[in-house]
């Protein structure tokens, strides 16, 4: 696979001639933000449309107690903070059908639980805490071949994942009864949706970090429905912001030597504000 990753570092050598993205390691870093970012824009807009936010962030902070878990058991971090991250997704999704509750308690349930798990474990492990500073505020310039790879597949997957179910979420976002009776399989879709979301999220942590990769799913997909006038114009509208923030925070970030993952999301979230203040302007 590295002959392929040669031919797209030489091939954005040609498309942004510009000093920041000489060095092989930003080359890296603007690969990865141009597979995650649209990712993780595209399904933030059923996140958003389903007023599930919160969900993103359960998952995201369930990664904390999954590194924790794989560094105590001797496992690779990575591979038990996703494994960690599925598992509870699939939970979320199906207490949530078996009980009345809200899926907001529901969820935050989930979220002070797997909260206290980790900080349970590392509590009595006292030599974890340096094991995660990377994965609390993510290392964007330290990404390798390997997942680059992995972001690239992921990226595949989401949008083939999303071109066959689109209609279908954003039909159950809307009714979920009404939907039942146009013959959608909502469990079925429910569970396939949170997995989606939860391999996205746990695989965003690696470009910014727990502590802002909700904002990565949330923020372009609320900008997005500042301005759009559909759930189709708001997917790609989402998109567009999304790497249009990622190359700009890391842009921003080589010059200004601040932290990549915090950049972009602050470009982004200029971004959500630009677009509220036309809509502000647009109603008027």
């Amino acid at each position: 696979m590295e002959p392929l990753l040669d031919f797209l570092f030489s091939a954005m050598g040609r498309v942004l001639p510009f000093g920041f993205a000489e060095p092989l390691f930003m080359k890296r870093a603007i690969l990865a933000m141009l597979f995650i970012a649209p990712a993780a824009a595209a399904v933030g807009v059923p996140l958003v449309h389903f007023r599930m936010a919160f969900f993103s962030d359960a998952i995201g902070h369930s990664a904390f107690t999954g590194v924790a878990i794989g560094v105590l058991l001797g496992v690779h971090p990575l591979l038990t903070m996703v494994a960690f991250g599925l598992f509870v997704a699939w939970a979320i999704t199906r207490v949530k059908g078996r009980t009345e509750l809200s899926p907001d308690t529901v969820i935050g349930v989930f979220f002070s639980t797997v909260i206290a798990l980790g900080v349970a474990i590392i509590s009595a492990q006292k030599g974890l805490t340096r094991n995660l500073q990377a994965y609390l505020y993510g290392d964007l310039l330290a990404v390798s071949g390997t997942e680059l790879l992995w972001m690239g597949a992921l990226l595949i997957a989401v949008g083939a994942y999303l071109f066959l179910t689109f209609n279908r979420i954003m039909l159950l976002g809307v009714h979920e009864g009404f939907a039942r009776s146009m013959g959608v399989p909502v469990q079925a879709l429910e569970v396939s949706f949170a997995l989606v979301v939860a391999l996205v999220v746990t695989t965003a942590i690696r470009a910014v970090g727990i502590l802002l990769v909700t904002a990565l799913l949330v923020v372009p997909a609320a900008a997005a429905r500042n301005v759009a006038r559909g759930a189709v114009s708001a997917f790609w509208v989402a998109i567009a912001i999304a790497v249009v923030s990622g190359l700009s925070g890391i842009a921003a970030s080589y010059y200004l030597d601040t932290a990549t993952g915090a950049t972009v999301v602050l470009f982004a979230a200029a971004l959500f504000a630009a677009t509220a203040m036309h809509k502000v302007v647009f109603r008027r």
